[in-house]
């Protein structure tokens, strides 16, 4: 993301001065940083907790496997929106039956407040374990913390605190240095892919699948790519612009990449964590996030413990505000209305009243009878099987020439694509099968 309105244009800054500085370099890391560190949210934790606890080092393969995929899917999505100048949303609108854009905002809608309400869920259990204290009034305080900032922060300053709030990520790499880990179990767990017939195993499968390869994220990154067209004065959409297309596409395949590597390794880091621990010492049955860091205090010690529950909240307040704004940048242009967080919230008043009632609802989850737990883990399972659908049609976009014009998705990015697109297939038809079993 850019970071100022500046007419220099981060994406070739590089190229015109000579600069070849690690500064340099990170000055264009921003949409795919984000959206990668915002994948490891309290939910995917749980989720990799979960999968290292019951499973050990046999399913870390998993994530070695789906981050080619996911980068190719993610640096689709960032095309769709650095090409047109529209998010995902906007050009199913404007391209495609309205029924097709009616059930894809939809299910998005939906699962994006299982995850806020989740999400806030379990930083309000980290925040209790932590330093005591009424875990509902957490709960708020958190919801209205995130709703605040996206409402009322400057863009280019909001953008800033997403960025470094995906340091609360180095948590993780953290616990690893604590815990004693067997690098040759890891080792062949991660190479060597292991399978069962049962239905947990490929419950799980889906589920770590559904949250690296999310729909909010494909959303978010392109609605994001917009939103630096109009943040930075030199940038055009590319269909207007095509002499920017080497520089864009060359960045953000940089930024798309290292942000999915980022991702993964954080949730590799998780799984062998509480596989070295949880799993090793046969407390198989974590539900949640906040459980997992309970639960390594009397295996790993207190400070393993306070890590894993710091980085819940970090990535907590990295987490909620992307699920929240990529449910308003779908919604919004679903219905044609003004949208994007460089707007005043006057100029946009449906897409930031949907932030704040997205976040009020995920609030109102934790407050209900709805186990807020299961929900968490099951979400992460619908995100698996919806993603296959929304996947379809962003390969049909990105493939289409009156959408694309010249910058058409083609070659290998496609073809991997596409292959993402049925490996999320497959894995959901293995959990299918595997439940008839």
């Amino acid at each position: 993301m850019a970071m100022s309105a500046s007419s220099c244009d981060p994406e070739s800054s590089k190229r015109r001065s000579g600069d070849t500085s690690i500064l340099s370099s990170l000055r264009v890391l921003g949409p795919g940083l984000v959206t990668g560190a915002s994948d490891d949210d309290p939910s995917g934790i749980a989720t990799y907790s979960q999968a290292g606890a019951q499973f050990g080092y046999g399913i870390t393969w998993t994530l070695l496997f789906t981050y080619p995929l996911m980068a190719a899917i993610q640096e689709i999505s960032a095309r769709v929106g650095r090409t047109t100048g529209r998010g995902i949303a906007a050009n199913l609108r404007q391209h495609y039956p309205i029924w097709i854009l009616q059930g894809v905002v939809s299910l998005l809608l939906i699962a994006n407040m299982i995850n806020i309400g989740s999400d806030l869920g379990a930083m309000g259990d980290a925040a209790a374990q932590l330093v005591g204290g009424p875990k509902s009034l957490f709960v708020v305080l958190f919801a209205i913390v995130c709703a605040t900032l996206q409402v009322f922060v400057q863009y280019s300053r909001y953008v800033a605190v997403l960025k470094w709030a995906t340091l609360s990520l180095f948590a993780y790499f953290g616990t690893v240095l604590v815990v004693d880990v067997p690098w040759g179990e890891v080792a062949r767990g991660l190479f060597i892919p292991r399978f069962t017939a049962q239905f947990d195993f490929w419950t799980m499968v889906v589920a770590i699948f559904g949250t690296t390869i999310s729909p909010y994220l494909f959303f978010w990154q392109a609605s994001e790519e917009v939103e630096d067209i109009a943040d930075v004065a030199a940038r055009r959409p590319l269909l207007r612009s095509p002499r920017q297309g080497p520089d864009a596409l060359r960045r953000i395949k940089m930024d798309t990449y290292v942000g999915m590597a980022f991702s993964n390794l954080v949730g590799l880091a998780i799984m062998i964590t509480t596989a070295a621990t949880l799993y090793a010492a046969g407390n198989t049955s974590i539900e949640t996030s906040a459980q997992a860091a309970e639960a390594l205090k009397p295996v790993a010690g207190e400070l393993a413990f306070v890590i894993f529950s710091l980085g819940i909240l970090g990535t907590g307040f990295l987490a909620v505000p992307v699920l929240a704004g990529s449910a308003a940048y779908a919604v919004g242009e679903a219905f044609g209305w003004p949208v994007g967080l460089a707007r005043q919230p006057l100029q946009a008043k449906g897409f930031y009243a949907t932030i704040v009632i997205a976040t009020l609802s995920g609030t109102i989850i934790c407050f209900s009878p709805l186990d807020p737990i299961r929900a968490l883990f099951w979400s992460a399972v619908t995100n698996g099987v919806v993603a296959v659908p929304v996947m379809v049609m962003m390969m049909l976009v990105t493939s289409n020439k009156n959408v694309m014009g010249k910058f058409v998705v083609t070659g290998v990015l496609r073809w991997v694509g596409w292959i993402a697109t049925l490996a999320m297939g497959a894995a959901a038809t293995g959990m299918g099968i595997a439940a008839m079993l």
